[in-house]
């Protein structure tokens, strides 16, 4: 049978405007401020087969993930679902992404058949663990990061299981909350079926089941013709999460070799680094996500996003890696490899649709939390916080500043100052824009934010996840690189103290009056930054996201006391700075290509009399349109010209022997 295209269109819709009833419901019932007011969750429309059919303005972290949740929850129940029964799951191991993250699903039946059914992923501000919040930068394994759910029944033929009740709200922080943030997830669930009904009654099921399977078939064939218009081939690049192994910094290595065949896309993550008992792994659902994210919203921003959308593209990976998790490896860092796996997808296809990517993201979630317990109440608090960074310059204009990715959708960044402060013992004393963050570029990455948060309490534990501390955003066509996170605290004396191990905090003990600084990073520059018309970079003087000093260094504009150009002194300084860079003849070595602990970090050989020191963080750049970042290392048979890598590192950069490349270096002033 073809459906009625009016029909399709109204079923459609109809379907989505159940999933935002969803969201108001949770919106207006949630206790917690990170539901509340940050809107940290995402609702969908499955249908018997597991199939997503439905989803709104949702997290994409979230909802494109769900499918490997309920894939889990089917195998262990599809045959004894019933009326009235509802799951859950938050296990990384078996389709989730952290713990904090837990998901449910209630069928829903019409005439005794499973109809459709609704999905809520939520973020719990607590899932018990090491740390308040569950957030620990120092976990080892993943019984440190919280409560583990397998699926099970939480309700049973509308019979809630006290024990499952009882068993989760004990092994939580604030449980009352947490109570309170659940019954709301249920209450999504309930007005979804009473409004899936209300459709079966108008349309009935045949006809909404004919529309399902059209609207996913349309959204498959749509997105196969954007892939059919790339041209075939392999295009590879590789990305890095922040580790630390005995203090030092011993990056782990996430590796994609994109293959466009046809009108299908294969992600090949196998070669990245094993896991590690550190915060640095993430589920397969989220890796599976990141390459959804970033391919779709390349190629296809303005389709709908159902299982159709998913048919498209394969995601290979390895048990055991940081890309895919196995027990008993940390799997707090969902974000950040999701966001990992986001840029090194992005920047295979910058390759072959250059005009269609946009420079790097701030590319991480840099989630923050001061917990503790209020004296002056005798209740615990949990402050959580995660402030948004710069976004990419592209084709078209500047980058956003301090916005969020587009994996995280709508969700906000910026919670109510006057809720926070009346729930929590802290004082935010600033949340502005972080000058001079993004990178440089004829199209200038956006800014971070900084905020400072003031404890108020007579003490807090401190803990932050977060990536980006030291392989920063990267840029596009030669564009620089956003400037990285960094945290501290500053003492109520004017003490800074800054951490061993940036962006992996579990616990650090604050004072009372101590500050809280978090700077999240800028987004890279897309183009030469010599090439930004100098007008532009006066007015980013003029509106405080440069200095003066900034503007002659990084972009070599002269400017006036009046904030006029000089356009004679700028042509003069810009071809000195181009004078100035490094530009090296690459060539093909057999030394190691990568060294590391528990971690792989790529090599990169000069002749031993360079001015670039070993371990020196380097970025390169070639024919294509993303630099290969590597470490040096120094090689007596090389000439003074010469940088040599690996066959597979000259393919990254689309470069040949003997081609010159630019090498910037990413330490101190070369951050910009």
């Amino acid at each position: 049978m073809t459906v009625n295209p009016i029909d399709l269109e109204v079923v459609t819709e109809g379907l989505i405007s159940i999933v935002r009833e969803m969201r108001q419901t949770i919106f207006r019932t949630a206790h917690s401020p990170v539901i509340a007011d940050a809107q940290d969750f995402s609702c969908a429309l499955f249908d018997p087969q597991g199939q997503m059919v439905a989803q709104g303005r949702d997290m994409p972290g979230h909802v494109i993930a769900m499918p490997a949740s309920v894939a889990e929850i089917f195998a262990d129940f599809a045959d004894e679902m019933r009326p009235g029964d509802l799951y859950i799951v938050n296990d990384p191991y078996r389709g989730g992404s952290h713990l904090n993250d837990v998901t449910l699903i209630s069928p829903v039946f019409v005439d005794g058949k499973l109809f459709l059914f609704p999905c809520v992923r939520m973020h719990w501000a607590d899932i018990g663990g090491m740390t308040p919040g569950s957030v620990s930068g120092q976990a080892t394994e993943i019984l440190q990061e919280g409560l583990r759910i397998p699926p099970i029944k939480l309700i049973e033929q509308g019979r809630p299981n006290r024990a499952a009740f009882d068993i989760v709200f004990a092994n939580v922080r604030m449980a009352e909350e947490r109570r309170g943030d659940l019954e709301s997830s249920i209450a999504a669930c309930h007005t979804a079926e009473r409004r899936l009904r209300e459709l079966v009654a108008r349309h009935g099921t045949d006809l909404i089941g004919e529309s399902v399977a059209a609207n996913m078939d349309r959204t498959e064939q749509r997105l196969r013709a954007m892939i059919r218009a790339l041209p075939d081939g392999t295009y590879r690049y590789e990305d890095y999460l922040d580790l630390y192994t005995d203090g030092h910094y011993d990056a782990a290595i996430v590796r994609c070799a994109l293959t466009v065949d046809g009108d299908e896309i294969e992600a090949d993550f196998r070669g990245s680094s094993a896991q590690v008992a550190a915060v640095v792994n993430s589920s397969r659902a989220m890796t599976v996500a990141g390459v959804f994210i970033a391919v779709k919203s390349a190629l296809d921003p303005g389709g709908l996003v159902n299982h159709g959308a998913f048919r498209p593209l394969r995601v290979l990976t390895e048990p055991g890696t940081v890309v895919h998790v196995s027990y008993p490896a940390p799997a707090n860092a969902h974000s950040e490899v999701r966001k990992r796996v986001i840029s090194a997808v992005m920047a295979a296809l910058s390759q072959v649709a250059p005009d269609l990517i946009a420079a790097d993201q701030f590319g991480t979630t840099f989630q923050n939390l001061i917990g503790g317990v209020d004296e002056h109440t005798g209740r615990p608090y949990l402050y959580y916080d995660y402030p948004a960074g710069g976004n990419g310059g592209f084709l078209e204009s500047d980058g956003p500043s301090a916005m969020n990715p587009v994996d995280l959708g709508d969700i906000s960044t910026i919670q109510s100052v006057e809720r926070l402060e009346t729930e929590i013992p802290i004082l935010v004393e600033a949340c502005e824009l972080r000058a001079g963050s993004g990178g440089d570029g004829v199209r200038r990455g956006g800014l971070g934010s900084r905020r400072e948060t003031r404890l108020l309490a007579s003490g807090g534990a401190y803990s932050v996840q977060t990536d980006r501390t030291t392989v920063p955003p990267y840029g596009l066509r030669n564009g620089g690189p956003g400037a990285p996170t960094v945290t501290h605290i500053r003492r109520a004396d004017g003490e800074r103290v800054d951490f061993a191990t940036p962006g992996k905090v579990a616990g650090f003990p604050m004072r009372a009056g101590d500050v809280l600084v978090m700077e999240s990073a800028g987004g890279g520059g897309w183009g030469d930054p010599l090439e930004r018309l100098p007008e532009e970079v006066a007015q980013d003087v003029a509106q405080e996201y440069l200095t003066v000093a900034e503007a002659r260094r990084r972009y070599g504009v002269e400017i006036d006391r009046a904030g006029r150009v000089d356009a004679t002194a700028t042509a003069a300084h810009r071809q000195r700075l181009r004078d100035e860079r490094r530009w090296l003849r690459t060539t093909v070595t057999a030394n190691p290509a990568y060294t590391g602990q528990r971690g792989q970090r790529r090599l990169a050989y000069v002749a031993a009399g360079s001015d670039l020191a070993e371990d020196t963080l380097v970025e390169v750049h070639g024919a294509h349109p993303a630099p290969l970042r590597a470490w040096i290392r120094h090689d007596a048979a090389l000439a003074a010209d010469e940088l040599a890598l690996d066959d597979d590192g000259l393919q990254i950069l689309g470069a040949a022997p003997h081609d010159r490349s630019y090498v910037r270096v990413l330490t101190g002033e070369g951050w910009s």
